[in-house]
């Protein structure tokens, strides 16, 4: 996830996305740099733009799924139609 926030301050700034800048983001800010995960990253980028995925991220809609059985699922959906619940975006789009 540190990978993403990286690339989110490189694309904020202006620099280049890639991994070797990436990796430097995160050795400067004390974190470990995976580099599978960079890799994994930058090549899912060249294949999107950083600012549709921002754009879209608020009108991502989601899906919540109750976290117990039967009973509990009877008394989320009670409690949903009771009061109005906000959906929080997922994936890339939970960061925004």
């Amino acid at each position: 996830m540190e990978s993403v926030y990286a690339a989110l301050l490189l694309h904020k700034v202006g620099g280049k996305i890639t991994e070797a800048n990436v990796e430097k983001v995160l050795t400067a800010a004390g974190a470990k740099a995976d580099k599978t995960e960079i890799a994994k990253l930058i090549a899912g980028l060249k294949q999107t733009d950083i600012d549709d995925i921002i754009k879209s991220a608020g009108t991502a809609s989601v899906m919540t799924a109750p976290a117990g059985g039967k009973a509990e699922k009877k008394k989320e959906a009670k409690k949903e139609k009771e009061e109005e619940v906000e959906e929080e975006p997922t994936g890339i789009g939970s960061l925004f």
